[in-house]
């Protein structure tokens, strides 16, 4: 019975911390490693200020820069992943498909045509 109890504490706990926890928008997090590559502060004041970890903010500034370094490198990967594309391709498939039957068509009327005599003249 008390196993359970302090467990169940333990679950209010970390749901309350993780209701607590400040989620950052995409802004705030370039706006804070912008603070940080501009090095007016060191920083441990600046993730002391913002309220987070050295951590967090190193591993913002990873991403930050993986971002920046594939969009530089011309990275396509995420435009090949759009619904246009993804619409465009689509398209590109079923007019395949449809070059496909209409030559399976004409194929068969050429058979079809030799075999009633191949001039065309009945």
């Amino acid at each position: 019975m008390r196993k359970t109890t302090k467990r169940s504490g333990e679950k209010i706990v970390k749901d309350i911390k993780r209701a607590t926890r400040k989620h950052y928008s995409s802004e705030e997090k370039i706006r804070i490693v912008l603070d940080g590559l501009r090095g007016e502060d060191s920083i441990a004041e600046l993730c002391r200020r913002e309220g987070i970890s050295q951590g967090i903010y190193y591993k913002c500034s990873k991403d930050f820069m993986e971002a920046g370094k594939k969009r530089l490198a011309g990275d396509t990967a995420r435009a090949a992943n759009t619904d246009e594309v993804k619409e465009l391709r689509r398209e590109a498939k079923d007019l395949k498909e449809v070059v496909a039957e209409q030559t399976l068509e004409l194929r068969l009327l050429k058979k079809k045509s030799m075999y009633d005599g191949g001039d065309g003249d009945e």
